[in-house]
């Protein structure tokens, strides 16, 4: 059988195959009040139509000034639930499971006004500096990816994300390259674990449900973090219940990364076979037989498509034709995917 359109169990929840939809963010909220629009509809419930197994929506901030921009998604407040529901049964109804990912920009957030950060450097001459965060902030913090947590069961979703990756918070806080503090929260990689080990156990408290963390595992830059590095603090996410690594790179501090197909499935395995855990490959792969290849050789449980799933929603449909896999066709395509 084609493994990557094996179905594949985490938990109580089974995604009919190997194929994820990346979070990637759209910027299509015009509002700059968080709430999801008709693009958001379309966009994501279309690629469940083309038989994505696992679709999760792109960086949803858990607070307003942790947006990435004004035009980012939120579920800080009560009112975005309703949106995020809809977008929940659209992808749904086509056979497909809904994740989202729970973000805060730190650093990197765009908005008017105050924003957060381990420490107060910016990321580059383009950004703000930001504010080095408090106990109190911290906290606060925490909670909003609790509360977060309960509006994403509310609106439905199969699948919660944290993204610890891009130099967005939580990266910033995982990172010797970003995080200067002297107290509890910097200096050793356990204190440096900190914040993801309190948001991690905070999330856990009131959701059940399938449990990702994106992570960067290499920051490109001597003295930042490596896929070695990472082995530990994936360690203590599986002890917390975290049930698969998505494993990414880079974009905690401005650096040179030498891209190519399937440059990140090195750190992928990495992490997967020295955890073990659980991990989803992503980082230019296109084709599908680069996905097989993956998968076959136990590189990764998982396939996360982002700017190839833009490209062509129809992504799986060309990939069971090449892999000579028989899927399942929406009734109203079966003239032109048979």
């Amino acid at each position: 059988m084609v493994k990557l359109f094996e179905p594949y169990t985490i938990r109580n929840v089974t995604f009919k195959n190997r194929i994820v939809m990346a979070p990637m963010c759209m910027y299509e909220v015009f509002e700059e009040d968080g709430i999801v629009t008709d693009w958001h509809r379309i966009h994501y419930a279309t690629r469940a139509v083309g038989q994505a197994g696992l679709v999760i929506l792109e960086a949803t901030a858990v607070q307003p000034e942790g947006r990435i921009s004004s035009q980012d998604l939120g579920i800080w407040a009560d009112e975005h639930i309703e949106g995020l529901a809809d977008v929940v049964r659209l992808v749904q109804a086509h056979g497909a499971k809904a994740g989202i990912q729970l973000a805060h920009a730190g650093r990197k957030a765009t908005v008017d006004g105050t924003i957060h950060a381990p420490s107060a450097e910016a990321f580059s001459d383009n950004y703000k500096t930001p504010a080095a965060m408090t106990a109190d902030d911290i906290k606060a913090t925490i909670e909003a990816f609790k509360k977060a947590a309960v509006r994403s069961e509310k609106a439905g979703f199969d699948v919660i994300e944290l993204h610890a990756a891009h130099g967005y918070l939580i990266n910033q806080f995982l990172s010797p390259l970003t995080n200067k503090r002297k107290d509890d929260y910097g200096g050793s990689a356990e204190n440096r674990y900190r914040f993801l080990r309190e948001v991690t156990d905070a999330v856990r408290s009131v959701w059940d449900g399938v449990l990702f963390v994106r992570i960067s595992a290499s920051d490109w830059t001597e003295g930042g973090m490596t896929p070695e590095d990472y082995v530990q603090m994936t360690k203590w996410m599986k002890e917390q219940g975290v049930d698969l690594i998505d494993v990414s790179s880079g974009a905690v501090v401005p650096a040179k990364i030498d891209a190519y197909p399937g440059y990140q499935v090195p750190f992928s395995e990495t992490i997967k076979h020295g955890t073990p855990i659980a991990t989803g490959a992503v980082g230019l792969i296109t084709e599908p037989v680069q996905a097989e290849e993956i998968l076959k050789n136990d590189r990764a449980d998982l396939i996360f498509l982002a700017r190839e799933l833009l490209r062509d929603p129809y992504w799986p449909n060309r990939a069971a034709k090449e892999l000579k896999a028989d899927i399942d066709v929406p009734v109203p395509y079966v003239r032109g995917w048979s």
